[in-house]
């Protein structure tokens, strides 16, 4: 599967977005009253981890899935000039 440069662009700003956005949130769950109760996490705590654990490393996913889309585009475009000098002859 190809992915266009936009494609590519898009999911690795996917990706950054998911650093930015949910580490901030986990501090925000953290420092929480409900997080806490007597010392010892509550269930709103645990389930705050797995989400924000789950979309980060989806949102890890996707960036790496667009980082590798521009990679093969400029190895396409690298490719395809090297053809056009006549320095790659292909059969």
């Amino acid at each position: 599967m190809k992915l266009s440069r936009l494609t590519s662009t898009l999911l690795v700003a996917f990706g950054v977005w998911t650093w930015i956005i949910w580490p901030r949130f986990a501090l925000a769950v953290w420092q929480d009253d409900r997080a806490w109760q007597h010392g010892s996490p509550t269930a709103f705590l645990w389930v705050h981890v797995l989400l924000i654990a789950a979309s980060v490393l989806f949102g890890t996913a996707i960036a790496v899935l667009g980082v590798r889309g521009w990679l093969a585009i400029r190895a396409a475009a690298r490719s395809g000039a090297a053809e056009r000098a006549g320095k790659i002859h292909t059969r």
